[in-house]
């Protein structure tokens, strides 16, 4: 039985006219409730005012997973609209903006603890949800896709601006993100004793608040038997959603399948890492990523290989085409950053490129 994928998108709140982020989360919400939307976990609120997070059931089919991605898309957008907004799929506001932090007691600590990193932190990732049949399972894995996830970050850069300008990076939200200081890669777990270890002893620092705060890239959920991968840009796209869930799904399974053949995980420096991470975030697909071995490769190479290391999952879930059909699409047309650039280019009016963000967001 294939597992079950899940997606959680972080959405951006805008005015449709000017394009500026618009701090009506709370508004929005009690507005999909008072109108009978079935909103629950699937639609919440965020650290900042700006933003809605979609919350996906747990799917066993990658057909399925676009339905539920496409529909709690279009909920939050007319859940929006009945406020006078959109919702957009962009990792970072184009334009100028000074975020409003949610009222909820927890945030509001957030930003006594952690100051400017808190106040200014209005990104927007995705996060992939994949099933494992345990916590022993689920560390293996973790230490088997590490070298994996700048891969995953490339293909959906979609932040290239950042307060008004351009950042000169695909994804300048992962940059952002990686102020928190529980943020990024990790090394080998080896144990579930270990994992818990860890994180325990991170908490008892007194430097994080909790469980909520381990930010890895990918990290056991505190909820659900899952692995949750953090390390993407929300996408543009829902198709490139679809995909993102798609290679990570299979990435899940053929670690899980290498951790009970006896295959080890591969002793790859955390040091490089953050810079295959760094370098990804960079130049998202234009140039050179760093793959697992630690060598530089052209993005489209770096990506075909991570592929084919998960082609016999893939086949087995009959994704194949599917991933290969989008792969061939996203390194022919660019992902977001590219698409955001390309109208910024062409009209010189970063509103131009939340116009455009908007309409691609529900299409």
């Amino acid at each position: 039985m294939p597992r079950s994928v899940g997606v959680e998108e972080e959405l951006l709140l805008v005015d449709p006219d000017s394009g500026r982020a618009l701090a009506l989360a709370a508004a929005v919400l009690s507005h999909a409730a008072d109108g009978g939307q079935p909103v629950e976990q699937a639609l919440t609120s965020e650290l900042a005012r700006q933003q809605l997070e979609t919350n996906t059931q747990p799917c066993a089919s990658l057909e399925e997973l676009s339905v539920e991605v496409r529909r709690w898309r279009r909920a939050a957008n007319e859940a929006a609209e009945g406020k006078g907004a959109r919702i957009v799929a962009l990792g970072s506001s184009p334009l100028a903006t000074e975020p409003s932090i949610s009222s909820s007691p927890r945030y509001q600590r957030m930003v006594d603890e952690f100051g400017v990193t808190a106040e200014e932190q209005l990104t927007c990732g995705c996060h992939v949800h994949v099933e494992i049949e345990s916590e022993s399972e689920g560390v293996a894995v973790l230490d088997r896709i590490r070298g994996w996830l700048p891969c995953l970050l490339a293909l959906s850069t979609n932040s290239p601006f950042w307060q008004g300008h351009d950042s000169g990076y695909a994804s300048f939200r992962s940059q952002v993100w990686g102020r928190w200081p529980s943020a990024g890669p990790t090394e080998l777990f080896g144990s579930t004793e270990t994992y818990h270890a860890t994180t325990r002893a991170m908490i008892e620092t007194r430097t994080i608040l909790d469980l909520g705060m381990v930010y890895f890239d990918a990290r056991l959920s505190r909820r659900h038997p899952t692995v949750e991968v953090r390390v993407a840009d929300v996408c543009l796209d829902a198709d490139d959603a679809v995909l993102m869930a798609g290679l990570v799904r299979a990435l899940v399974d053929t670690a899980a399948r290498s951790w009970r053949a006896g295959v080890p995980a591969a002793p790859i420096r955390t040091e490089l890492l953050r810079l295959a991470s760094w370098r990804a975030a960079r130049s998202g697909l234009n140039g050179d990523l760093v793959n697992p071995a630690g060598r530089p490769a052209p993005a489209a190479q770096v990506i075909r290989a991570l592929v084919d290391h998960i082609r016999p999952v893939l086949d087995d879930y009959g994704d194949v085409e599917l991933v290969e059909d989008q792969i061939a699409a996203v390194l022919s047309r660019g992902n977001g950053a590219d698409a955001q650039r390309r109208i910024y280019r062409t009209s010189g009016q970063l509103a131009d490129v939340v116009a455009y963000a908007v309409d691609r967001t529900t299409a």
